[in-house]
């Protein structure tokens, strides 16, 4: 039996007088903007939400004093078109979204490889373009109501593009010397925190500094308080090099060996750097999770309890013998 959405749809049903030739076009990007899909010609759908239906309503008056007709209605579907299909037919427009979000934000990564964090006359449009990335993923997200696959992606990719710009991957050098664990350090790390910024403060306080303390600030520009130790930003000693990520860097630094630890930093250099080196099963699930943290716009401080309860309980998995 076919499943019936319980809450229904509103439909637009319309149409649009050949004459002045923008109104379509203005037409069609108002209805994008809500997240409508064409189901027909000239029959879109949305979910009912309040907002949407006033803006439909409005939507339908225009078109009505344009010289059109047009009509808004609550419906469900009974037979041909099941509701999980119309879900499908959200998330693919999503998808695809989210999809030309992702490849400007590698592309602009990779722009940004190898470039010298300092160097501002190439930072400046960069972040510019990023901001405006991150701006259209926020404008997707709002149109999202299904959980399309690709956000994890896109999230994913403006990650990596926010990494190189703020030049937290250092340079070839020479094997950095094992440095004794702190004690109630003030940790400090760029705000926004994602997986390797989590995972790392995980790490720092389960195994390095169980008294750390952290601090979120905008990477660019900060000038570290002596007794300050900086981690996953730019200028500092605990971040990416080598093709590392800062998970990988804190695990050599103060000699971590314990078995359980190898596959999570397996998992964060995957998920962080996206180079597929280890392939790690695991890796999709933690990046669900990780993704799902910054979605729901939590704090950096709610990211990091919430990330460790979950790093937690891999860890134990792993040192189990599950790996």
């Amino acid at each position: 039996m076919q499943r019936i959405s319980s809450t229904g749809w509103l439909l637009l049903i319309h149409h649009i007088p050949a004459k002045p030739d923008y109104l379509r076009v203005k037409i069609g990007r108002r209805l994008h903007r809500l997240g409508a899909v064409a189901i027909k010609n000239s029959v879109y759908v949305v979910p009912p939400a309040p907002a949407v239906r006033a803006a439909l309503a409005e939507l339908a008056r225009e078109i009505h004093q344009r010289g059109g007709e047009a009509a808004v209605c609550d419906a469900r579907f009974i037979e041909g078109l099941p509701d999980g299909a119309v879900e499908d037919l959200f998330r693919e427009a999503r998808d695809s979204e989210y999809s030309a979000v992702a490849e400007e934000a590698r592309s602009l990564a990779s722009v940004m490889k190898g470039k010298r964090a300092a160097d501002e006359s190439r930072r400046r449009p960069a972040a510019r373009k990023l901001e405006r990335l991150r701006l259209r993923f926020e404008e997707i997200l709002s149109r999202d109501p299904f959980n399309a696959r690709g956000r994890e992606t896109a999230a994913r990719a403006l990650s990596l593009a926010e990494d190189r710009l703020e030049g937290v991957e250092m340079g070839a050098k020479e094997r950095a010397a094992p440095v004794e664990p702190p004690h109630g350090a003030t940790w400090v790390t760029r705000a926004g925190v994602m997986v390797d910024r989590i995972a790392s403060a995980w790490l720092i306080r389960r195994f390095i500094d169980p008294g750390a303390a952290f601090k979120f600030v905008t990477a660019r520009g900060y000038k570290v308080v002596r007794g300050e130790l900086p981690f996953d930003m730019a200028g500092a000693e605990f971040t990416h090099r080598d093709g590392r990520c800062t998970f990988e860097i804190l695990m050599e630094r103060f000699r971590l060996r314990d078995a359980g630890l190898k596959p999570l930093a397996e998992i964060v250099h995957d998920l962080d750097l996206e180079d597929g080196k280890y392939g790690r099963p695991e890796a999709a699930g933690v990046d669900r999770m990780i993704v799902g943290l910054a979605i729901a716009r939590q704090s950096d401080p709610a990211r990091l309890a919430q990330g460790a309860a979950m790093f937690d309980n891999l860890y134990e998995s792993f040192r189990r013998g599950n790996r």
